[in-house]
């Protein structure tokens, strides 16, 4: 696709509320993360991504857990589909994981976007195919909303990006075409949701010449808002972009901040880049230590005080008991890492 304050690191002890979150056994990066809550209490998961090696051999199908306080995280069978993947997404919701997507790499550096989907069961530690997705992405953002559906906002399909919403009905098993994403589609771009207040920014689109194609930073953030009745309707408006530059691969989620509804960004890189860190522009990316978030009740950015390390490559952000968790990703000189970031406003 592409071919052309406090932060606190893994083993520093948190505050009571939340108990210390270990680093992964293995480095991986561009991996999937969910979270999920269960009667014993709150599951991560680590899904896919790229081993330290960074070629097209080291994708990996690999699928970590880590339960409630627990010391280390434990394997779980690899997730189906018989190739390492990258750019997948992951939500957890009804006490399931679920797995979209992602793309392969071949020898050859072809890229394929895998349309399956799982329901994982962390509790069994078993996988359950559903219905594939309509349009197969990758590098989509994935969102899930009234506890019961998910969305796939834009993303990159095989060879290029796609406009598309697809919505998924975990109750029913079915897809929907919901308001497309409006202007150029995007992929690698971050985003939250909130109540009914969609948020999503940045990314990279495409810019085609007589000559070529070029992948260039989207400085651009929308929100949408998901109409009562029905969200296959979304009202979709360009919003104010968050201080700074673009940013490519961004974690992020919908969370409260003191209270308030908001959609919290942290890390990236300001130079997109290829699978393996190295920009398109041939350069090596570096990760950002930018942390800000958007508060959808008074309509204004904030800056938050900065990570303690720059990361970057990321697929998501999990909120738990008032902290924010960053499973593996980038450092710099495109460093892949096992480390665990645990941020705290």
């Amino acid at each position: 696709m592409r071919q052309s304050c406090l932060a606190l690191l893994l083993a520093v002890a948190l505050p009571t509320a939340a108990a210390p979150v270990p680093g992964l056994p293995v480095a991986v990066s561009n991996n999937a993360v969910a979270g999920v809550v269960l009667d014993d209490g709150f599951h991560m998961v680590s899904l896919m991504g790229l081993l330290e090696g960074r070629t097209w051999r080291d994708t990996t199908s690999t699928a970590w857990h880590l339960p409630p306080a627990a010391a280390k995280w434990r394997r779980l069978p690899d997730v189906p589909g018989g190739a390492g993947r990258l750019a997948g997404a992951a939500v957890g919701l009804g006490g399931l994981v679920y797995i979209f997507g992602g793309y392969t790499v071949a020898e050859d550096h072809s890229e394929v976007s895998v349309p399956l989907v799982h329901a994982l069961d962390v509790r069994q530690d078993s996988y359950v195919e559903l219905a594939p997705m309509p349009v197969p992405v990758d590098d989509t953002v994935a969102l899930a909303y009234a506890g019961r559906y998910i969305y796939l906002v834009s993303g990159w399909h095989d060879s290029g990006n796609v406009n598309l919403v697809q919505l998924y009905d975990t109750e029913t098993g079915q897809w929907h075409q919901a308001t497309p994403w409006p202007g150029a589609p995007v992929f690698g771009h971050a985003g939250g949701i909130v109540d009914d207040q969609i948020v999503v920014c940045d990314g990279v689109r495409i810019e085609t010449t007589r000559k070529q194609r070029r992948f260039r930073a989207a400085k651009r953030c929308l929100s949408g808002r998901v109409r009562a009745g029905d969200p296959r309707r979304i009202d979709w408006v360009v919003m104010p972009h968050h201080p700074g530059p673009a940013l490519y691969r961004m974690a992020a989620t919908g969370t409260q901040l003191d209270g308030e509804p908001a959609i919290l960004f942290a890390g990236g890189s300001d130079n997109p880049y290829n699978y393996n860190g190295i920009g398109y522009d041939g350069r090596p990316s570096s990760p950002s230590s930018r942390v800000f978030a958007w508060l959808t009740d008074t309509g204004r950015w904030q800056k938050k005080p900065s990570l303690s390390v720059a990361t970057m490559d990321h697929r998501g952000l999990l909120a738990h008991q008032g902290q924010y968790v960053i499973v593996g990703g980038m450092r710099e000189g495109q460093a892949v890492t096992a480390a665990v970031v645990a941020y705290q406003p």
